[in-house]
């Protein structure tokens, strides 16, 4: 069900997520990059990095969003209708965690809006013009900007703080 229904406004931190894969071409392969955007303070909360778009993948990410969750937090994670986000073993991993799982109406991206938008600024802020010479530099690189993301890249949506900043300030209120 598509219990976000294009509502990506939150009122707090861990209330609502988003999901998504993305692919990089990468030494003469491909990487793939599977995050969880929060929508209220914009901070990457989990992700993974990888060789293949794999189930494995989307449970190493649920394992760091796992890790990171706070105490009590119940949010809904909204992806598109991907075939690993319909698996069996997937949507029984969210709902243990007590995370309600939001899926796109099939064939409808603007549904997942806010995870492709992160998509567009990492792929223009990031990643155009640059080559990398093998997978583990990209993955080390992107792993550093995610930190540089969430702890120094400022956002007018989020009054000129950063996504940690906002998140800090809204958890403190």
């Amino acid at each position: 069900e598509n219990v976000i229904a294009r509502d990506f406004g939150a009122e707090g931190p861990w209330q609502k997520l988003g999901t998504d894969v993305t692919e990089f071409k990468v030494a003469g392969a491909k990487a793939y990059w599977a995050p969880v955007l929060d929508f209220c303070t914009k901070e990457i909360v989990a992700s993974d990095i990888s060789t293949s778009p794999d189930l494995a993948q989307q449970h190493r990410m649920l394992d760091r969003l796992l890790e990171a969750l706070p105490d009590g937090a119940a949010p809904t994670m909204h992806s598109d209708m991907g075939w690993q986000y319909q698996h069996e073993s997937y949507a029984s991993r969210l709902e243990g965690a007590g995370i309600t799982q939001s899926m796109s109406r099939k064939g409808n991206c603007i549904d997942n809006a806010a995870t492709e938008q992160l998509f567009g600024h990492v792929k223009d802020e990031f990643y155009r013009g640059r080559e990398w010479g093998s997978f583990e530099d990209f993955k080390r690189d992107l792993e550093e900007y995610i930190d540089h993301w969430n702890t120094r890249r400022r956002q007018v949506r989020l009054k000129g703080l950063t996504p940690e900043e906002f998140r800090n300030r809204a958890l403190a209120a």
